[in-house]
């Protein structure tokens, strides 16, 4: 009895129910694809070879890679200076930029594929602008081809690389900038040599998100490419319904994974935001050797030299402010980039509301006939109540046991907390399409493919990492002294974690549930795997119209499921600020 209190008081078992069903539905299935790649129990690399001997698998490898790294490019391209101009707006302002970022980024990837396809199609904004305007005499092929495929992987993951840049840019002291500027430092270099290198957490790990998410996507490739346009993700799942060959798969899964964790070993995914390196940073970062170029840097320095100290002088002790030219170019920058994460939802709302039998932009007439079609017909409403069903089933199981697994981490060692955190955030961290046929694999040893059952708990293993990572940041800022005074005052733990833990960690327990939700309601890739052909979600339903036909009532659909996030966020908003008043009476008396 003494041994099972002792066990009891352990708080690394709260995190057992999660890491239970993380090792069913991921883990041991993940090993055993590892050993069916190596041709197991012979272990050889004979499917290695014969995959890498086929010319048609090392293309598509490559430009898996290629498509990848430009999309990535270009998202830290557009999303830096982005990130860095939301950081320097006044505080409203920077509020309200943050939200235009975060909407699309909860928004359904499908929805947004399918804004693209309206404006990239034959018969779609640009195409029938140019008509309009007698540019041209027939449709141009603007979809179907990598440059659409580029468009709509950028517009889904550049807010997945404005996040963490503001996050980390957010706390960086801008008086250091000011204090260069005093001492004569340009806006340029001021910028390069003290604010870029303090930047650099945000930069890898944005980076690192965007690459790893963009070497599993399946969908926004197969709906706005061609041909020449395949990724890897799409040839394992077509393998996944069609041979069924197991070798295969694994082998082509684990040449998409060990990509991912080489570039995640090297380069390291910071997911804590923690600052202990900066200073290090700072003085042996890269772009402070980047243009080391020896003697010929040297003399150019020397015939600068002269010029330099006037200006130094000139500008010594003064902090120096943006010119306006500056600030109309970022401006100017930041509505740009604005409107293309916003206008594609804006233009699908519109066309949701259009009177015509194909997709026309402006639309004739403006009609509801279209979200008629969509609660007149049963296979949609079907689709929408399953979607329902499973999300909130999905909800109720991450959020229950993230919770106790983020209760149970914040109160462990720092490094069995950080090392349990990166485990249970794997299925978040690697390519989707491998989670998916790991997944797939552990429901067929469960007798479960094709069932809600199977659907809920390969939701559920991507889902609980949101649930860890939102409440255990909850946690972080927890005063573990409110529940010792609960204590001292005869409250059981029970009882002080109903009455004074729970409510001041509701907020973030209610935006884990959010979160855990938006991932069900929106999932496809790893859902498309595992339903089988006997339950059909929103997304599922959604994506086979999408490849079949181009019917209005998708864009009706597609407004459904971009009007979700903003109604989540309204309820999270009112949620936190009514937690206000409770958490200063809790602060007054812990008991009450």
């Amino acid at each position: 009895m003494q041994k099972l209190r002792k066990l009891g008081r352990m708080p690394i078992i709260l995190t057992f129910p999660s890491l239970a069903i993380l090792l069913v539905i991921f883990g041991i299935p993940i090993v055993l694809l590892f050993l069916t790649s190596l041709d197991s129990p012979a272990f050889s690399f004979a499917h290695y070879r014969s995959f890498f001997d086929q010319p048609a698998n090392v293309r598509v490898l490559v430009q898996t890679i290629e498509i990848s790294a430009v999309a990535t490019a270009i998202c830290l391209i557009i999303g830096y200076p982005t990130a860095y101009l939301i950081v320097l707006a006044p505080n409203r302002l920077r509020v309200a930029l943050i939200v235009l970022v975060v909407i699309p980024y909860l928004t359904s990837g499908l929805a947004r594929t399918y804004a693209w396809i309206v404006i990239l199609g034959d018969r779609g904004l640009i195409n029938n602008l140019l008509l309009d305007l007698r540019l041209v005499s027939s449709p141009l092929q603007i979809i179907y081809n990598r440059i659409a495929v580029y468009l709509g992987i950028v517009h889904i993951m550049l807010p997945m690389m404005i996040l963490p840049l503001v996050s980390v840019m957010i706390g960086i002291d801008r008086s250091l900038m000011a204090a260069a500027r005093s001492m004569g430092a340009g806006p340029f270099a001021a910028f390069w040599r003290v604010f870029f290198p303090l930047s650099l957490p945000g930069v890898r790990s944005g980076s690192l998100l965007v690459f790893v998410i963009c070497l599993g996507f399946y969908i926004t490739p197969a709906a706005l490419g061609g041909l020449g346009d395949a990724m890897l993700s799409t040839f394992i799942a077509a393998q996944v319904k069609t041979s069924l060959n197991m070798a295969n798969i694994a082998t082509a899964a684990f040449i998409l994974l060990a990509i991912a964790i080489v570039l995640l070993s090297i380069l390291g995914l910071d997911l804590s935001g923690a600052r202990a390196h900066t200073a290090q940073a700072a003085r042996k970062s890269w772009p402070s050797q980047l243009f080391s170029f020896g003697k010929l840097r040297l003399y150019l320095g020397e015939l600068l030299a002269p010029n330099r100290a006037k200006r130094w002088t000139a500008q010594l002790y003064h902090a120096g402010s943006d010119s306006r030219s500056s600030k109309i170019v970022g401006t100017l920058f930041i509505v740009l980039v604005m409107f293309y994460l916003i206008f594609p939802e804006v233009l699908v709302v519109a066309m949701s509301f259009s009177a015509d039998r194909f997709l026309k932009f402006p639309p004739s007439d403006f009609s509801l006939q279209w979200y008629r079609n969509f609660f007149a017909d049963p296979s949609w409403i079907g689709a929408a109540w399953t979607s329902i069903q499973i999300g909130i089933a999905v909800t109720i199981v991450s959020t229950s046991f993230g919770t106790l697994a983020a209760y149970g981490l914040s109160r462990t060692l720092p490094r069995v907390r950080g090392f349990l955190t990166m485990v249970i955030l794997t299925p978040n961290t690697v390519p989707v399409i491998v989670v998916g046929v790991a997944t797939y694999l552990g429901l067929v040893n469960l007798g479960l493919i094709g069932s809600r059952g199977g659907i809920i708990l390969a939701h559920s293993i991507g889902a609980m990492g949101y649930v860890v990572v939102i409440v255990s940041s909850t946690l972080a800022n927890f005063d573990r002294r409110l529940e010792q005074a609960a204590m001292s005052m005869r409250a059981g733990p029970f009882r002080t974690f109903s009455r004074v833990t729970l409510p001041l960690i509701r907020p973030g327990i209610l935006g884990g549930a959010v979160f855990a939700f938006l991932h069900s309601f929106d999932e496809v890739v790893v859902t498309s795997l595992v339903s089988g052909f006997s339950i059909g979600t929103l997304p599922l339903k959604m994506w086979e119209d999408i490849r079949h036909q181009v019917d209005p009532t998708i864009a009706a659909v597609a407004t459904l499921l971009m009007f979700l996030p903003v109604l989540c966020l309204i309820v999270l908003y009112a949620t936190w600020w009514r937690s206000g008043p409770r958490a200063q009476r809790l602060l007054a008396d812990p008991t009450a």
